[in-house]
């Protein structure tokens, strides 16, 4: 895991007392609301419905315990003893008072994290695989390409006031679990035929307002170009991307009005003039970087442990659990813990500081000392011994947090939705809550198999719904909240925008909707393995749409 130097930590304290004076003047009446708006947002403190929520970065989502530890000391001292974590490997705290902020900034800055760029127009934070690091089969652990990016990134002198936010993804693997396609610029590594390793990269994809799925800009870059091609890329965009339309101002329209060929031209002769310059990267230098990004001390084990058997066979509890929740480790004897935070009933993200604390000591136990954060809202243990998967789900349980739903209906990502946010339309907590009540009966939910379920509250899309095998959308008609429905997208090396299956329906009736569409679904599925997705792709929307809309 990559450790402050002496750079970033002044770079970051300098920060904290920059803002302590910011927030001082704002208090006093010295500057207005006006004049202070553009200062919090660079340190990621919006102004939402009820209260100021703060929003910190975890780089490319790898947390130590010690920082879990000091994140649930921070939403018990400035907020309500909890945190929510995001579909951007985020956290965000909601109820943070103005003047608490600094302070809430300078414990951050004690424990090697800040909120810098997580608003703005500018870089935001790199996201990658939850699995980074640990996944069987991973080409390369992606995390040093997002540790050279963080620091090429951030306060670019050039790319601060960028025409819109922008977002970058990384996957080591050839199976995406970082939603790439859906990103700004998303980079994918492997291997060409000569056996060298470098990236696809992939540009103009996202979500919100006009959904479109990234197109490949190039085929293969050779890793030391990285940061010069990305550069070029933002260059075009810093230049050609529309500031006059807030609507139209994001990449992914640029891409679409010029087309793949023009972007690539621009792309490709921006990246000529400067491929060999000051950003070429040294192989040192990356070295130096992927040195802190070593495995762990794993022990030599081999074969299926004996505890692990015997528990799988005769605990049908932790049986449900371990099939659902863990996941193939590169290193034999090892496993990845997917860590629920979809229990029935709670807000999809949520996390109490009690539960955080207690995930840090689980992790101090089991898993180095490392947390991952996962873009569907929920916290990994990277590498977790077979052996210790029993006790591993015993101390989950024990707080709540060992729900074997992950993948499953229940698994549900959702934006906090107009329960907290300024620009929502709808409430997306409790209808994700209703659903997942809809789906508690574990048989029934692991009959129906894996179904990605997004909702959002507003058109932002933060709740990921166009891409979810079943996505949500709150809309605001006269006052009442109602909701659209969308089948057939996916965020993975298939990424897919959904389709809309027609009007909108209440609360009510769009809980209804789901299930019914679920049963559509199980009627139809050709056998058991059959997933939803892949029945959907295969008869279409018309028999869900008549299900829906006929039938009723």
């Amino acid at each position: 895991m990559y450790q402050y130097d002496e750079i970033d930590q002044t770079m970051v304290d300098e920060r904290v007392a920059q803002f302590r004076d910011q927030v001082a003047r704002r208090l006093t009446g010295e500057i207005s609301e006006d004049e202070f708006k553009p200062l919090r947002l660079q340190n990621g403190l919006y102004l939402q419905l009820h209260a100021y929520m703060l929003r910190i970065a975890i780089p490319y989502g790898t947390l130590s315990s010690r920082q879990l530890r000091g994140l649930a000391q921070i939403g018990c001292t400035y907020d309500r003893a909890w945190g929510h974590f995001t579909t951007r490997q985020n956290l965000q705290y909601n109820w943070i008072k103005l003047e608490d902020t600094a302070d809430a900034l300078a414990d951050l800055a004690k424990i090697q994290m800040h909120a810098i760029q997580t608003s703005g127009n500018c870089i935001r934070n790199t996201t990658t695989d939850q699995f980074a690091g640990a996944a069987h089969d991973e080409i390369e652990d992606p995390r040093v390409w997002c540790e050279i990016i963080r620091q090429w990134s951030t306060f670019h002198p050039e790319f601060s006031f960028l025409p819109r936010k922008f977002k970058i993804a990384v996957t080591g693997s050839p199976n995406d679990r970082a939603a790439v396609r859906v990103h700004d610029i998303g980079l994918r590594m492997h291997k060409n035929d000569a056996g060298e390793i470098g990236f696809e990269v992939i540009v103009g994809g996202g979500l919100g307002r006009t959904p479109f799925i990234g197109k490949t800009i190039r085929d293969f870059l050779p890793k030391q170009d990285l940061l010069s091609y990305l550069e070029a890329i933002l260059r075009v965009y810093n230049q050609f991307g529309r500031r006059d339309n807030l609507y139209k101002a994001r990449i992914k329209i640029l891409v679409h009005e010029i087309g793949i060929e023009t972007m690539r031209e621009k792309v490709e002769a921006e990246f000529a003039a400067s491929k060999d310059g000051a950003l070429k990267l040294p192989q040192e230098a990356i070295a130096q970087i992927a040195a802190q990004f070593a495995p762990p001390a794993f022990e030599n084990l081999s074969g299926i442990s004996a505890d692990y058997a015997n528990a799988f066979r005769t605990d049908f509890e932790f049986g449900l659990w371990a099939r659902r929740n863990t996941f193939k480790h590169k290193q034999p004897g090892y496993s990845i813990v997917t860590i629920s935070l979809k229990k029935e009933g709670a807000p999809p993200g949520d996390a109490s500081a009690e539960q955080m604390n207690a995930v840090a000591d689980i992790a101090d136990r089991y898993s180095f000392g490392e947390i991952r954060v996962t873009h569907e809202q929920n916290l990994v243990l990277a590498h977790v011994k077979q052996a210790d998967l029993p006790a591993v789900f015993k101390a989950l349980k024990a707080y709540d947090l060992a729900t074997p739903n992950i993948g499953l209906a229940s698994d549900i990502i959702a934006c906090p939705g107009l329960d907290y946010c300024a620009l929502a339309n709808a409430r997306s907590i409790p209808i994700a809550q209703q659903i997942a009540l809809r789906f508690r009966n574990w048989e029934r939910a692991h009959d129906i198999g894996e179904l990605k379920i997004k909702i959002s509250g507003c058109i932002n899309a933060c709740g990921h719904h166009h891409v979810g095998h079943i996505g949500i959308l709150g809309v605001d008609k006269a006052g009442e909240e109602f909701y659209q429905i969308t089948l057939g997208g996916a965020a993975d090396e298939q990424a897919a925008i959904g389709d809309l299956i027609g009007p909108s329906l209440n609360t009510q009736d769009a809980v209804d909707a789901i299930d019914t569409l679920v049963e559509t679904y199980l009627r139809l599925r050709k056998s058991s393995d059959e997933r939803f997705l892949d029945t959907y792709r295969r008869v279409g929307l018309a028999p869900f749409k008549e299900a829906v809309y006929v039938s009723a």
